[in-house]
């Protein structure tokens, strides 16, 4: 496939165009992707859709639908509920073979993410409702440094890609607004210190508790099943 000015291919500029759309907003959760219309806005062929749209479906983004294309990814109470115990019980797993397992490169990895991600500005500049991709990235770049000391690779690459599942619900819980009560920040120094007391227990609950603050947020404040769908937005 042709290379992009950037290195990359055509199909990769798509999937970073479509993934900023969706994460940002300007594609909301049910909307249908149609293929004709992706293809002229991004001036790419069928193909170069197609392989873009399984891309974001392995992340969690898009989703098939049976005779009718792809859309972007619905938010629902039951779907929330499954990825958020997923996530719990695995990324907290794999946490706390990280805090047995880590050495000082871990240590040294995770002091430094948090040190990014403390000093990101949380809502993006142009628009209050929104987290600011600094943030965002420094974020995601603090959870994977924290489980970044277990050994095993096939349960660090699950964690991660249900991280990235629950990422679009991340994203449009900042829409609903501040929650006074909490302290986002604390959490992560709590997560931090856990894991360089080497406290593998201590970790994995405070990780499973930082997991499902945000699930019980989305469904405290959604009215029905539906969390957020393009049907329901209109």
């Amino acid at each position: 496939m042709a290379k992009t000015a950037s290195g990359g291919t055509r199909a990769d500029d798509v999937v970073e165009h479509l993934r900023a759309d969706i994460l940002g907003g300007r594609r909301t959760p049910g909307e249908r992707l149609k293929f004709p219309a992706l293809c002229e806005h991004h001036d790419v062929s069928a193909g170069v859709i197609r392989e873009a749209l399984t891309r974001l479906a392995d992340q969690g983004l898009v989703r098939a639908q049976a005779h009718q294309g792809y859309a972007v990814t619905p938010l629902s109470h039951r779907e929330l509920g499954e990825l958020t115990v997923a996530r719990m019980e695995l990324e907290s797993l794999v946490f706390r073979l990280s805090v047995l397992e880590g050495d000082m490169t871990w240590e040294g990895g995770m002091v430094a993410a948090h040190h990014v991600l403390d000093r990101a500005p949380f809502a993006a500049e142009d628009n209050p409702s929104q987290l600011s991709e600094e943030w965002a990235e420094a974020h995601a770049a603090f959870h994977v440094a924290l489980l970044a000391g277990c050994g095993n690779r096939r349960l660090q690459e699950m964690a991660f890609k249900l991280r990235e599942e629950a990422e679009l619900y991340q994203r449009w819980s900042v829409s609903l607004g501040p929650e006074p009560t909490r302290d986002i920040a604390g959490e992560h120094r709590r997560l931090l210190d856990a894991a360089l007391a080497r406290q593998p227990e201590l970790a994995a609950e405070r990780l499973a508790d930082h997991i499902s603050h945000t699930a019980r947020l989305l469904i405290s404040c959604a009215q029905d099943e539906h969390l957020y769908s393009s049907e329901r937005a209109s």
